[in-house]
């Protein structure tokens, strides 16, 4: 008996948040054994294509599943479509809309009604959930101008987290030669570690608030004897020279701006495998990490990076929390406040929105403490990241996966093998006439 077919259109092979999501999501789809998985490759902005390697068996499962042409034999009874909101279509029975969501408390109202479009959604932390069905935009009347009710989420929206793969992220003590080597450019034990974007926006208004977090290390431990460093494995848009020279640059500014015996940055620039980036969460100098962002609609490397089992300390608002608790990592105090406009494309600028600013004399106060009395934090880290081993796997993702198609999607009608009798052949008439015998007569 055939299985459902199961279309899933996503930037499966871009390296991108967007694309491990949509590779994790293939995955837990196929192990759930339900569907005939059929995927659609799509691209996401300019992030290159070359994320899935032949020979890893993990990604020929999805290679295998790739549409040579952009069509198929017949109307998927289940879509996935794996992208922003407003990208949101119909090709399926019954389709789902997944989406990262936002890192803020607003979204442009063609968001909300590419969900609308959908049979329901799916979002990967509770923040983004809360977000998307608080939003609402009032609707006038084309003719009379005068308001005609409100655009909102009307359709179903549940939570799934992004799972970390534990077979690749864990704790571990083994690392290549070519990594050992690298870090032996770094000259202090001690380092703080941030990995993410260094996105687009002036000092204190970019998404990650990278730029604030530069100037706060730098401020905070500045004229001491000994300091600690700091590793930053971030990028802007690509990994091109020119991208490296300009956060090297950035870097710089802030520097210049402030006075004293500054502490070490080290800048890794690059294309990392997953496996490069447990080596880096691992290494023996990466003692803590750290991130002050303005906001994440999940945090995908703050909830791999837990899995070293080493203190963290974040931002104490959005999506992260999930993951994050304050019993068991840093989370910095802070306000909500207004989203400048230089943060964001203007097609994504929604007026009136709002993000987190932590307090960066707080974020300096954790900073020295972490350095100054380590051991105070270890134990909760190596806690969180036990648990979060286990409660945030992809295991934990693709059984909640599971739940979530179950409690949605109906049963569609089973395609019915239709099995006709065998039939006799019939024999060709005869052409001869029949003898006909008759009765003898007699004579009268």
């Amino acid at each position: 008996m055939s299985k459902p077919v199961c279309l899933v259109t996503a930037p499966v092979a871009t390296r991108s948040g967007y694309g491990a999501h949509s590779r994790d999501i293939v995955r837990a789809l196929v192990k759930l054994d339900k569907y005939d998985v059929k995927i659609y490759n799509v691209r996401w902005g300019n992030c290159s294509m070359n994320a899935l390697n032949k020979d890893d068996p993990n990604d020929k499962l999805i290679i295998d599943r790739l549409l040579k042409q952009p069509q198929l034999d017949k109307q998927p009874e289940l879509h996935i479509h794996i992208v922003i909101p407003n990208e949101f279509q119909q090709f399926g029975k019954y389709n789902i809309g997944i989406t990262a969501g936002l890192e803020k408390t607003a979204c442009p109202p063609e968001w909300i009604q590419g969900m609308n479009k959908m049979d329901m959604n799916i979002v990967p932390s509770h923040f983004v959930k809360d977000v998307m069905n608080s939003v609402s935009f009032n609707v006038n009347n084309k003719e009379t101008n005068q308001p005609a009710g409100q655009i909102k989420v009307e359709k179903p929206v549940e939570v799934l987290f992004e799972g970390v793969d534990t077979n690749i992220f864990k704790k571990t003590d083994k690392f290549s030669k070519d990594f050992v080597d690298e870090m032996k450019n770094v000259k202090e034990s001690f380092n703080f570690l941030y990995v993410g974007h260094w996105l687009q926006g002036g000092l204190g208004n970019d998404r990650k608030d990278t730029g604030m977090l530069v100037k706060v290390f730098l401020e905070t431990f500045k004229n001491m004897k000994t300091k600690p460093g700091l590793i930053m494995k971030t990028s802007g848009a690509t990994f091109s020279v020119l991208d490296r020279e300009d956060i090297l640059n950035r870097i710089k500014v802030i520097k210049d701006t402030i006075n004293g015996d500054l502490p070490n940055i080290y800048l890794l620039h690059g294309d990392f495998t997953d496996e490069e980036m447990n080596e880096l969460y691992n290494h023996p100098k990466a003692k803590a990490h750290v991130n002050i962002t303005h906001g994440e609609g999940f945090g995908r490397p703050l909830l791999e990076s837990t899995i070293s089992q080493k203190p963290v300390i974040a931002s104490g608002w959005s999506g992260h929390v999930d993951f994050l608790p304050k019993s068991s990592a840093v989370l910095l105090n802070g306000s909500v406040d207004d989203v400048p406009k230089s943060a964001f494309p203007e097609n994504m600028y929604v007026e009136g929105s709002k993000w987190f600013t932590v307090n960066y004399q707080e974020a300096s106060a954790y900073m020295k403490d972490v350095y100054k009395n380590y051991k105070n934090y270890t134990l909760n880290a190596k806690k969180l990241g036990m648990v979060n081993k286990s409660k945030f796997s992809l295991d934990a993702m693709t059984t909640k996966l599971g739940e979530i198609l179950d409690k949605y999607v109906p049963e569609f009608p089973k395609e019915v093998e239709l099995k006709l009798p065998t039939l006799k052949k019939v024999s060709e008439p005869s052409t001869k006439l029949p003898k006909l015998k008759l009765p003898k007569l007699k004579k009268v």
